[in-house]
Formats: structure tokens, C-alpha cells, sequence
């Protein structure tokens, strides 16, 4: 990639960071043109061509992203959902809802079809993860000693598409037992990566750290510890879908150069900010490799 195309790019980069940032907003495109400081007679021409999608439909389906992981895993009113996501009410929203994932939002709200949602967004993920990839240089990683930390578990075993319920049941639970995420730190132990192991057998452990004894549940939530130990730690900033991304580079640039070698525990991280309580561009995630 040359000097001329990266500056072209970097400009709508700029784009889809200021799409994410203001999803409750206004987002025409004259306004986004002038983002991108191209004319607008061009703008959404350009934005078609380069992205595969067109700029209006990019932006619902920002929304329409965020809405449904409100739906999912927040209790917040579908009025006031609809009204973040550009909707005069809940009534339209509902009906652009249904005509995207073929259910209402209070359907969706009460079972998610995680199969249909998966489906519907995958372009739009793709888009992202092409076009949004974080850069990041080994000084952005640093060692730590990480203290034994007790956690409450559960454990995730089979589609990843399917995580979204493991969720749900892990979300409901804390809820029952007063642990929210700003008392008790969120990890994620990740055994698996999803694009090299079949489905039925991915593996994915979603904690809250605490020092309580987990009573026996229906929710399928045990005790766990993750061990103490030097780690590297890199800390991610932006869209889980350019995740992998930090992921991959964090094994194939910084642990080659490194001469250090990995420890017998999984990666693991922490999620520090989460969507869709903070814009994805403010989501803040960090990755511990295990080292010996």
C-alpha cells in the first residue's frame, strides 16, 4: 500500500470511528463527507465502492447492532432504544427491526436468534474487521506478575454463534448474586480459537472475579482459579471485531522477538470497558499471555 492510498483510507477510517462515536446523532452524509473532507456529490459514491456497502445502510446497521445487544443483555426500555437508534418511536422501530432479523424487538429480547443475527451482520463484521485493524508496536506491550485471582465461572462449550446465550445465563446470574462488573472484574479464559477448531468443540470460560464461595446453581456458574504468573499484556482499544487481530499479532510480531515462551494456561483477558455500555471506539479490552 502506497503513501497516497493509506492517507485515502485513514480518511474514512476517521469515518467509521465518527460513526460509532455519535450513533445517537444525526449521521447524513453531508455530514459524514465533511468528516472525510470529500465532496458530498462523491462521498457516498466512494464510500460504496471502497466498503461494499452503502453509507446509509452502514449506519442502521451500526444502530441496529447496538440495539440488539441492548435488547440482549441490557434492561433498558425499548422506547428509549429506539430513540437512540434514529427511531420517532417503537413502533417504527420495531417494524425496521423485525424487517432485518425477522423478529420484534421484544421477541428478540426474550430468545435472540443468534443463528439469523450472525448471518445478518457478518458483512458488516467483515467490513470492520478489513478496515479497522488496530496497529500497535512491541512497545505496547508490557510483562506483568499476575496475582492468583479466584473467579466464578461458566463454562461455554460448542458454537461460538452461540455464545450470546452462555451470556444471557452469566448476565442473570451476577445480576442475582450483586456481582456487576464495577465490583467484580470481567475475564474471559479463551482455549479455543474459533477459526481453527471445529465449533462443537470451541471452548470459552466468561468470569467474574470474586473471593465468595459459589453456592451451587442453576446456571451452571463454578469456582475457578486463574493461576499467578508473568504475563504479556496487550491492551486492545475498539471493535471486538478486529479482536483477533490484536490477538494474532500479540503471538505471530511481538512473541517470535520476544525470547519468551508461552506458559501452560490459556490466553485470557480482560474486559475493562464494554460495548454497548461505552461506544465500541471506547471499548477497552487486555490480553494476558501466560509466559513462563
Amino acid at each position: 500500500m502506497n503513501d497516497d492510498t493509506d492517507r485515502y483510507l485513514s480518511r474514512f477510517r476517521r469515518v467509521l470511528a465518527h460513526i460509532e462515536a455519535h450513533l445517537d446523532e444525526a449521521l447524513d452524509g453531508e455530514r459524514l463527507s465533511g468528516v472525510a473532507m470529500y465532496s458530498k456529490w462523491h462521498f457516498q459514491r466512494q464510500f460504496a465502492e471502497l466498503f461494499e456497502m452503502g453509507v446509509h445502510e452502514y449506519v442502521q446497521t451500526s444502530r441496529l447492532r447496538r440495539a440488539a445487544q441492548q435488547l440482549a443483555y441490557r434492561d433498558l426500555p425499548i422506547m428509549e432504544i429506539a430513540l437512540t437508534s434514529g427511531y420517532e418511536g417503537p413502533e417504527a422501530f420495531a417494524r425496521a427491526f423485525r424487517k432485518r432479523t425477522g423478529m420484534s424487538p421484544s421477541d428478540f429480547r426474550k430468545a435472540p436468534d443468534w443463528e439469523t443475527w450472525h448471518d445478518l451482520i457478518q458483512p458488516f463484521t467483515k467490513l470492520r474487521s478489513q478496515h479497522m485493524q488496530p496497529a500497535f508496536t512491541a512497545s505496547d506491550v508490557r510483562i506483568v506478575d499476575f496475582p492468583a485471582s479466584r473467579v466464578a465461572a461458566i463454562e461455554h462449550r460448542g458454537d461460538p454463534h452461540r455464545i450470546g446465550d452462555t451470556i444471557r445465563r452469566f448476565i442473570d446470574w451476577r445480576k442475582q448474586n450483586h456481582l456487576p462488573p464495577r465490583i467484580a472484574a470481567t475475564y474471559n479464559i479463551a482455549y479455543d480459537d474459533p477459526q481453527q477448531v471445529p465449533a462443537d468443540q470451541f471452548r470459552f470460560d466468561i468470569c467474574a472475579a470474586t473471593e465468595r464461595e459459589i453456592e451451587p446453581n442453576d446456571s451452571g456458574v463454578i469456582a475457578k482459579v486463574i493461576p499467578a504468573g508473568r504475563c504479556a499484556v496487550l491492551r486492545h482499544i475498539g471493535t471486538e471485531d478486529t479482536l483477533p487481530q490484536s490477538i494474532r499479532a500479540l503471538y505471530a510480531s511481538w512473541l517470535p522477538a520476544s525470547g519468551e515462551e508461552p506458559r501452560d494456561f490459556p490466553l485470557f483477558m480482560q474486559r475493562v470497558k464494554f460495548f454497548p455500555d461505552v461506544p465500541e471506539h471506547e471499548a477497552v479490552t487486555d490480553i494476558f499471555l501466560p509466559l513462563k
